[in-house]
């Protein structure tokens, strides 16, 4: 079964193409673990596809908003289910940034993991995804006003439960 004509697919080819590493941060980021966020972009990229009609005009919105739903499902039905252990601990996949510090990495992603799945959202799409409020609202599906607030909420959240990340930014980066 074809989903797609040529020319969607090579549209949609050259979207992923194009995005690939921001939206796959961007799942990293929403999941903290890197095997359920390739599963869940893998998800997020096959809705778009199969919804390429309504997605072509802005698709990089589109597939971030179904990460944040998709995501929020996720940590739903985790919660409900409880995990299994393994015998040995699986070695982590390493995703190789030469800019970034890897201590800062793993602070922020802790910290990141100690707020709440609506503020973790807000803060990678307004900080790591570099989106204006407008876009994460359209995103999340939420008004301007909840974005702003969710920002402050967790930022004050962040600094109560990860102090730790004060110690790792500069005074430029903690101004702006």
């Amino acid at each position: 079964m074809r989903v797609l004509d040529d020319d969607a697919e090579r549209e949609f080819r050259a979207f992923v193409h194009a995005s690939s590493a921001s939206l796959t941060r961007t799942a990293h980021l929403l999941m903290s673990d890197a095997h359920l966020a390739k599963d869940l972009l893998q998800t997020a990229l096959a809705s778009t596809a199969l919804h390429w009609s309504a997605a072509a005009e802005r698709p990089d919105a589109y597939v971030r908003k179904t990460l944040y739903h998709q995501a929020i499902s996720w940590w739903r039905w985790r919660r409900r289910r409880p995990e299994s252990l393994l015998e040995t601990v699986p070695e982590p996949i390493r995703f190789s940034d030469p800019s970034d510090d890897a201590d800062r990495r793993v602070v922020v992603r802790a910290a990141l993991a100690k707020l709440t799945p609506k503020q973790r959202a807000v803060l990678i799409l307004r900080y790591f995804d570099d989106l204006p409020e407008r876009e994460v609202a359209e995103i999340l599906g939420c008004s301007v006003g909840t974005v702003k607030s969710q920002t402050r909420h967790a930022l004050a959240r962040l600094r109560v439960l990860a102090p730790e990340l004060a110690g790792l930014l500069t005074p430029a980066e903690v101004e702006s």
